[in-house]
């Protein structure tokens, strides 16, 4: 697939409105936009928390896989959906949800299981994990809040669900698989 743009300054948003994938013109903020711009940033978190895994670990790739499928999520939220609210137009989505659980379970295994919430810390690229992790919460409710007003396909809300529980254990994973997490102790004496 061949992409080609030639103008990146195009003026055509300085009143408050964008265009969508299909030409119609919306406002900046309404739930279809916002919920684009989460997954957006969902993206150029994961792209920060690259920096942090080594380019050789299997995650490396995973990662550059899961920001190809948010720009496809990216792509199948510019265009508004004519069917019901069921209706899934995301080819290859029960896959993306697949590779998501598999990628998730491949680092779950090697971890013990939770005695306490995980703070958001630890290693620089744990804290990163975690925060592309909020990020992509951020998001699949936004994702919810553009469903309750047009249809949305199931599957996106699947991946971007999938998408956190991957972020975590993988924030885990680089925290050492979990010896070196940062544990939460209710009523903390020494904060």
């Amino acid at each position: 697939m061949s992409i080609r743009i030639d103008r990146i300054v195009t003026r055509g948003g300085d009143g408050g409105q964008t265009s969508l994938g299909d030409g119609t013109r919306v406002d900046k903020s309404c739930a279809r936009i916002e919920a684009l711009g989460a997954v957006d940033e969902a993206n150029a978190t994961i792209g920060v928390l690259r920096l942090h895994v080594p380019a050789s670990s299997p995650d490396a790739a995973c990662l550059a896989r899961i920001q190809s499928l948010l720009f496809d999520i990216g792509g199948i939220l510019c265009v508004p959906e004519s069917g019901p609210a069921d209706t899934d137009n995301f080819r290859g989505g029960d896959a993306a949800v697949a590779f998501l659980e598999q990628a998730t379970e491949r680092l779950r295994a090697c971890q013990a299981p939770l005695r306490s919430f995980v703070l958001p810390a630890g290693s620089p690229g744990a804290a990163h994990a975690h925060l592309a992790r909020t990020v992509a919460r951020r998001a699949e409710r936004q994702v919810v809040t553009l469903r309750h007003a047009e249809p949305v396909s199931a599957s996106v809300l699947r991946c971007l669900n999938r998408l956190s529980d991957y972020l975590f254990v993988l924030a885990r994973h680089l925290n050492n698989d979990g010896q070196d997490d940062v544990l939460w102790h209710p009523g903390n004496p020494d904060i």
